[in-house]
């Protein structure tokens, strides 16, 4: 799966969010100030002709719609985020920002207590 980019990866924030919607409809969810409603419909476009989304054709109005979950694009981003600079190990990116947070012993322990608990419900995370 290919990465987004800044501006793709905020507009498939807000489609997740809204699950369908028109181009007005993303533009609205934007914060200010706001793009122009060409920016965002080439930007729809880019993200349709690299699979990400679809549409529904109303005449010569667009409604568009998430083809990839949030949870999938996660996964994937995470892969490859984790595979480019911590040597595709889980161990040492957990490693990395418990040093850079300045975690505690405790802090860690409750860490691993959730996801420990996550693990072994995996349903509820999905549907998050």
């Amino acid at each position: 799966m290919k990465e987004l980019t800044r501006a793709e990866e905020q507009i498939m924030q807000i489609l997740w969010d809204l699950e369908k919607g028109f181009v007005k409809d993303i533009i609205q969810k934007m914060p200010d100030p706001k793009p122009a409603y060409n920016t965002v419909s080439t930007i729809v476009r880019i993200l349709e002709q690299k699979g990400f989304i679809d549409h529904n054709a109303y005449g010569k109005t667009h409604e568009y719609f998430p083809l990839v979950s949030r949870p999938e694009y996660t996964r994937s981003f995470m892969k490859n985020f984790v595979g480019s600079y911590f040597k595709g190990s889980f161990r040492e990116m957990v490693s990395f920002f418990a040093r850079a947070d300045n975690l505690t012993v405790a802090e860690i322990d409750h860490l691993m207590k959730e996801v420990k608990q996550d693990l072994e419900n995996p349903e509820q995370k999905e549907d998050e």
